[in-house]
């Protein structure tokens, strides 16, 4: 290894960084089907560059933007004493390490360019309760005590939720992380019929005309709304019906994330399980919903009259544990649809027109192109696939796209 000194927000950094610019590693690849070409991909096991201090927490939030830098949403509140030993007073360890903040941005070569993030940016006060993954806001404090979802609109402002104790807001701040505004507000919920009020919300898109929240971890619904003055427009359940699949009680706990207690995924459910983990726009007007705990997508169309459902996209059916379809992502040219399955560790490949499984790469475990609670995934203009892990997978891969095989 070598070592560089870079300058990030006024101080010097060193980072290690590896002799070769990039270290591909071959990953496991499954073929379901010769009917059409698959894309294949490498790790890259260089990616990305970290001050040696530094160390990851789990993350729990990706975005690709159109300047193809990607960002990430970390959760220093994962770690524990033991693993930011030089943050404790009297620090603990000598070397190493300290956490991250909340939202870390990286160019190409994985390079950090920006950092920021935590209660100080948000509107409000803060009090606390508990440590860790445990601990819960008591004051008027806005920032997510678990911080949940990010998306970086074409704008240049980014969106955060949270699904910790009474983080039932989605907030958006410039690109260095300056507030700009909210919708909802931590401690405040009020069901799935409420037109000002979110629970839990897991993800957010903007596509400049309107915001989508995958309200999902309290409530069990897609909110969406006007993006210039973030008036609530309309919300819906499966099926594009009415949001009839009731409310979680109490604060989510990720004991939660693993329990049969729903009598297990079932993908004919007319109503959401209870954890509406993703929502994504594709192309043709489409907005792919993840309902996790059934183990399929919803396919969405927006029209000129509202929403109209399109089909179910069921994921590993027989899945239990933490459950499958956990976020989605397309290629450039919207071609292939690729779906982070969290229980099976791996990233299926659907044809997107038909939706039929073509294959898959990756398999649990830790190593490179391998995933622990495989949570979100994105990809860049030039076709490679990002992804990032929670629970004690805790980082942030790149798959560098090789081509098509016949």
């Amino acid at each position: 290894m070598r070592c560089r000194t870079v300058l990030l927000a006024g101080l010097a950094v060193t980072m290690a960084v590896p002799a070769e610019a990039d270290v591909l590693v071959d990953i496991t690849t499954e073929r379901l089907s010769d009917a059409h070409p698959l894309p294949t991909f490498k790790a890259d096991a260089s990616w990305p560059i970290l001050p040696e201090d530094l160390i990851l927490g789990q993350i729990p939030g990706l975005a690709v933007d159109d300047e193809d830098t990607v960002w990430i949403l970390t959760r220093p509140n994962s770690l524990r004493p033991t693993d930011i030993g030089l943050e404790t007073e009297p620090p603990s360890a000598v070397s190493c390490c300290r956490a991250p903040s909340h939202v870390m941005r990286f160019d190409q070569d994985g390079n950090l360019l920006a950092a920021w993030g935590g209660p100080d940016l948000a509107p409000g006060e803060a009090s606390f309760e508990g440590s860790g993954q445990d601990r819960r806001e008591l004051g008027d404090e806005q920032w997510p005590a678990n911080v949940h979802g990010l998306y970086v609109a074409e704008d240049d402002t980014v969106w955060i939720g949270g699904n910790g104790g009474g983080d039932h807001v989605v907030l958006n701040f410039t690109l260095d992380g300056q507030f700009i505004r909210q919708f909802g507000r931590r401690g405040v919920t009020e069901g799935n019929l409420s037109r000002a009020a979110l629970g839990n919300p897991a993800d957010i898109s903007d596509n400049g005309e309107s915001v989508l929240v995958a309200d999902g971890y309290i409530n069990k619904r897609i909110a969406q709304l006007d993006e210039g003055s973030l008036a609530f427009i309309r919300s819906w359940g499966a099926y594009g019906t009415r949001e009839d699949g009731g409310v979680r009680a109490g604060d989510f706990d990720q004991s939660q994330a693993t329990s049969t207690g729903d009598g297990g995924a079932d993908p004919q459910s007319a109503s959401f399980g209870d954890i509406v983990h993703c929502v994504v726009r594709g192309p043709e007007e489409t907005i792919y919903v993840c309902d996790r705990r059934n183990n399929r997508l919803q396919v969405f169309r927006e029209t000129a009259e509202g929403i109209e459902f399109v089909r179910d996209v069921v994921i590993a059916p027989e899945t239990g544990g933490t459950r499958t379809a956990s976020d989605v992502a397309f290629s450039p040219d919207g071609t292939y649809l690729y779906v982070a399955d969290m229980m099976n560790g791996k990233v299926w490949i659907l044809l997107r027109e038909t939706h039929e499984i073509l294959g898959s790469f990756g398999q649990n475990g830790r190593y490179p192109g391998q995933f622990i609670w495989l949570h979100s995934v994105d990809t860049d203009s030039f076709g490679n696939v990002y992804t990032t892990e929670v629970d004690t997978g805790r980082r942030v891969q790149r798959f560098v796209f090789q081509g098509l095989i016949d």
